[in-house]
């Protein structure tokens, strides 16, 4: 039976032979990295969504248009305080929930 059929079966496989093992400086700058790239994407979506440019929610956040756009490429992340100014500044809300069980 050929198994070769170029599917990923597991994909926690895939990024230990990438990035490393979970835990290792490598896997952790590459989680680092993407859950920037994903925050910036989301921010993006939601400023288009509120019809406001760079410039204005940079304005309405203290912060200034390029860094706003150095967010919204995943190449930097914010503080915790200023990602909760853009939230609001955006109309949007976090929610921090325990889980059940």
């Amino acid at each position: 039976m050929n198994t070769n059929d170029n599917k990923i079966r597991n994909y926690s496989d895939v990024l230990d032979k990438k990035y490393g093992l979970d835990g290792t400086p490598e896997r952790t700058v590459f989680e680092e990295d993407a859950y920037n790239f994903y925050s910036g994407m989301v921010l993006h979506q939601a400023r288009k969504e509120a019809n406001i440019t760079q410039s204005e929610l940079a304005s309405r956040t203290g912060t200034t248009k390029s860094y706003i756009s150095r967010i919204e490429n995943g190449a930097i992340s914010p503080s915790v305080g200023v990602f909760y100014r853009l939230i609001l500044a955006l109309g949007m809300r976090i929610e921090i929930v325990k889980p059940i069980g």
